[in-house]
Parts: C-alpha cells; structure tokens; sequence
C-alpha cells in the first residue's frame, strides 16, 4: 500500500464514530508515585522483561478497562512504549533486538486483554504508543521530516507485524517530527492518531498554535492522521485557544491532560506529584466537550491516575 493510498481511505476505526471511549491515566506517574515502581528513565516498557512486571501492567490496564465497562464506553489500549524506541536501547541497558522484542510483547499483552475483556458493549482497540525521540516536554535536536520517518518507522513496523490496530505518537513537541510519524505509519499500513503537547500559552513548545499544527501536518500528509489529540498539559492552558478554530477543530478526538497546572518546566523540577482535583478536571473536560464536538477519546496523562479517569467518565461517558 502506498503512502497516498494510505493517506487517502477511510480508517475503520471504532472510536472514529459518536461513541465515547476511554483510555487510561498517566502509567509513569502511577507506577513511579502511587505504586513506588522504579521505571529508569521513566521507561514503563522495562517491566516487560519479567512475568511479575508484566502482572503489574495487567492489573493496572484492568482498573480502567473496569472503569468502561461501568461508564458503558469503549476503550483505547496504549501500550507501554512511550519510551522505546531505538535511542533508548543504551540508556536503558538493553540490546537493539531485545527492545524490539520488548515492543512485540507489549502489543501481544493488550491484544490478550482484548480477548478476555472486550465485549459487544466495550469494543477495544489496540494502539502502539510512540514517544518523542527526546524529551516530552523540550522538543532538543529537531530532526527533520526525512529522519523522524526513518526513525520512528522501526518502532511503528515492529507494531504492524504484531497486529496492532494503530499507532498513537504522544507528547509530540513538533511538526517535523508529527510528520514524520504520519509518514512511518503510511508506510506501514496502519492508521496514525498525532497527540500534540501545549505549553501553558496553548503553543507547542515550539511557538505553533495548535490550530496551525494541524493544518501543517495534514497538507504535508494529505490528511494522514485518523485523528489528532491533545496531552501533557491542563485544560486550562489551552481550553481558551480553540474558539474559532475552524475545519481544525474537528480533527481533535482525544483529550489526554495533565491533573496538575504546572508548566512543563514546573513538573520537570518538582519532587512531588501534584495529583490536582479528579472532580475538577472532569468538569473541565466537560466544558471542552462543547468546544471540541468531535472528542470521543478521553483519558489521562501525568499525575491522573482511575480517580481522575472515573471522574471525566461520570461527567462525559455519553454519546
């Protein structure tokens, strides 16, 4: 299949209808907080190499998977590779093959729970999740669209052979790297949801609005995304950006935010883990519901954890 080709259909993508869908919380800073989890570098895939680990990715995707079939949504699986890709073998003291085989395995999980969890009633679905290639929050070396794509499309083929049925890039900090991601997955034949992080001033960290991000990926892509999302960051720093957003707003289908208002570089020096008010945020996500009438993904990304997730889902769990 070719890239136009790709970019060109129609992704038969359940979340991509009115229904709602949850997706989990922040799986870092669960584990690292609330569970007392030693993640190096923040890197949940490590917990793969062993069958206790491997128990506690389970019970923890099965909080939230209970959580659905309560609220009667849908569910997005997100696997535990934000931070698995190739530049993180060293650092994490593994092989180039033994990440990657990592990475299968991390599919293979959420395609088990699938099986014993999913019903007519709770359709799930199976993302890979691609991290930045630096950090999630300082955008660094920007590579250009050309290596994003060769980059990224080791981690995102190792999905397509899996089975997987997408790729969800997070915490992405700028557009050539956006686009390069959209590209890999053409490439591979799998339907690509980008999720943009925002500064407090509702920018990426690179100055663009969110508006004009969107509109940049897509006419570089021809529409390539399925969709498009927002994480790591609060409502509050971008729910007053996205009056007269036009066509664009349409695009954004999921809503991962932060529990806390701090600004990037506030969480990156803080010691504690502001966990904010679940009530709060699920207000919050209530009023962006009206700015946002395409959003039928919600979740959660650093300090939210089930409280959080239960607490958007019992305001918005509704088609």
């Amino acid at each position: 299949m070719t890239a136009n080709q790709t970019a060109n259909q129609t992704w038969a993508l359940p979340q991509l209808g009115a229904r709602r869908f949850l997706t989990d919380g922040g799986l870092e800073t669960t584990l690292i907080f609330h569970q007392g989890i030693d993640l190096p570098l923040f890197a949940a895939i490590v917990l793969l190499e062993r069958e206790e680990g491997r128990a506690v990715l389970d019970r923890y995707f099965e909080t939230y998977l209970a959580i659905a079939r309560e609220a009667g949504t849908g569910f997005v699986l997100e696997s535990a590779t934000w931070r698995a890709s190739r530049d993180w073998a060293a650092p994490l003291a593994l092989g180039e093959q033994a990440l990657a085989d990592l990475n299968r395995q991390a599919i293979v999980q959420l395609q088990a729970l699938r099986t014993a969890h999913a019903t007519q009633d709770m359709p799930i679905v199976v993302s890979g999740c691609i991290g930045p290639r630096g950090d999630g929050y300082d955008p660094g070396l920007i590579m250009t669209v050309a290596e994003a794509r060769a980059y990224h499309g080791w981690q995102v083929a190792l999905f397509a052979e899996q089975g997987a049925d997408m790729v969800t890039a997070m915490t992405m900090t700028n557009l050539p790297e956006a686009t390069g991601v959209v590209l890999a997955a053409q490439d591979a034949g799998l339907p690509v949801a980008i999720s943009f992080t925002l500064e407090t001033d509702g920018r990426l960290p690179t100055g663009e609005t969110l508006v004009d991000a969107i509109v940049a990926v897509d006419r570089a892509t021809g529409d390539g995304p399925a969709y498009y999302m927002i994480n790591c960051a609060h409502p509050s720093h971008f729910a007053g950006t996205l009056a007269d957003g036009g066509d664009a707003l349409q695009r954004i289908r999921g809503i991962r935010a932060n529990a806390s208002r701090r600004s990037h570089a506030e969480l990156d020096e803080a010691a504690d883990l502001d966990a904010g008010d679940p009530e709060e945020l699920g207000e919050d996500y209530r009023r962006l519901l009206a700015a946002l009438p395409g959003l039928t993904i919600l979740g959660g990304c650093c300090g939210t954890d089930h409280r959080h997730v239960m607490a958007i889902a019992a305001r918005c769990a509704g088609s």
